[in-house]
């Protein structure tokens, strides 16, 4: 009589890193004779993979370890990621956590789960973040028609809000030539579009006597991928080549997303940021000179210790000037063992919330102007999904998009109209 299938089940919270590191790790599970299966489900092992930017992602991961002790009380849990390099001894004292790897130990999980003792529970094994130094390759597959491909990991700032130096160590990233051999791997099983990923992804290359512009112009030339994204970059290594070279490609999307954090110079002295606000508005205005059609996201922190209303007013005003899309907005949230945390005249919770409302409502503003200046053109559709009776993708420019069809189109490409602007998306026809 054979031995059952073992059953794995992931979770992966955060960024579209950890995205890509899980779809990897699940494609080595796999390999090894066990069968996916959905986190939902009971399964006999259960990966967790964490992110600790804010106080909520930990609490969400204390939340995820016991739903999957209930779904089976007889599984094995494990727990990687930031929160686990960050904080092993916390998550040990969870009920039901068996393994904690951290940011060096989570490629070899499988490896370490046939070594260790789960009749131990909440065995820890942990490199010094300062023994974490090599590059492991990771990309999501077969999961969406959009891809993860992780260029670059860790980060040489010093921002005074980050704990992602700590958990995932100094910046580092692989070659151009294996950049360039995942993302032909990609292509060829079918994803449309490549997101390029990473903690800080301008500094690709820059241990291999490479750089980011080499990176896109390499993969500018590969035929086995239709769309290429680059997922966030710093204003200070968005350069010029960079914005133009993007313009020029029929494979690089008019699509930026471009950490601000705050439009107050004196808040983002304080947070270490390395440009100012002058800095950040030229990027803005050079991407919109050379195509006025680009979608630009924003990342921007409200309530850092010592933002004044004055100081807020500033970051709104400025975001409230400059051509963006959409803001990701995130509240500040207290993290160990960063300078912030010791830093005077703390901004009240209600007072962050106010101001995160605002910048919500402004957020949406953004994004609706933005559409309506497409209502009547065409634009490529990538298809993603279905939706009761239509189909979901995003234009080169990502715009969100419903069109009534089959799901014959799913994975395809096609020219839409765009007729009407919903708020959270618009809606075309063929």
């Amino acid at each position: 009589m054979s031995t059952p299938t073992k059953r794995v089940a992931f979770h992966t919270l955060g960024c579209k890193l950890n995205f890509s590191e899980t779809s990897t790790i699940s494609r080595d599970f796999i390999k090894n004779g066990f069968e996916k299966v959905n986190f939902k489900d009971v399964a006999d092992f259960y990966v967790i993979n964490t992110c600790s930017v804010t106080e909520n992602a930990d609490k969400e991961a204390k939340k995820l370890i016991r739903q999957a002790k209930r779904n089976n009380p007889l599984s094995k849990i494990a727990v990687i990621g930031c929160y686990a390099q960050l904080q092993p001894n916390e998550i040990a004292k969870i009920e039901g956590v068996d393994i904690i790897l951290g940011a060096k130990e989570k490629f070899d999980i499988i490896e370490y789960l046939d070594k260790s003792n789960l009749e131990i529970s909440s065995t820890i094994i942990r490199s010094d973040i300062d023994h974490v130094k090599s590059f492991v390759p990771s990309f999501s597959l077969n999961e969406r028609t959009r891809a993860y491909l992780k260029v670059q990991d860790g980060c040489d700032y010093t921002c005074s809000f980050c704990t992602i130096p700590k958990a995932r160590g100094k910046s580092r990233s692989g070659t151009v030539l294996s950049t360039i051999k995942a993302a032909k791997k990609i292509g060829e099983s079918g994803n449309k579009e490549i997101v390029l990923t990473g903690v800080n992804i301008g500094d690709f290359g820059k241990k291999n006597n490479e750089s980011f512009i080499d990176l896109i112009k390499e993969l500018d030339s590969i035929s086995e991928i239709e769309r290429i994204r680059i997922s966030s970059i710093e204003p200070n290594l968005l350069t010029d080549e960079i914005i133009e070279f993007c313009n020029a490609s029929n494979k690089f999307m008019p699509h930026f997303h471009i950490p601000l954090q705050s439009g107050s110079n004196k808040i983002l002295r304080a947070m270490r940021r390395r440009y100012d606000i002058n800095i950040y508005k030229d990027r803005i205005k050079k991407i919109k000179d050379t195509n006025p059609d680009t979608c630009i996201g924003v990342d921007v922190i409200v309530g850092f210790p010592g933002e004044s209303y004055e100081n807020f007013l500033e970051t709104y005003n400025f975001l409230n000037e400059i051509d963006i899309t959409y803001l990701h907005v995130f509240t500040y949230s207290e993290r160990g063992g960063t300078e912030a945390l010791k830093m005077d005249r703390k901004v009240q919770k209600h007072d962050r919330s106010k101001r995160s409302k605002m910048l919500h409502i402004l957020s949406e503003k953004k994004k609706n102007n933005f559409y309506n200046k497409f209502i009547d053109t065409k634009r490529p559709v990538l298809f993603e999904g279905i939706r009761g009776e239509y189909l979901v993708g995003h234009t080169d420019n990502y715009i969100k998009a419903q069109v009534k069809g089959s799901s014959y189109y799913h994975n395809k490409i096609i020219e839409v109209d765009l007729i009407e602007n919903k708020g959270s998306h618009m809606i075309g026809s063929k």
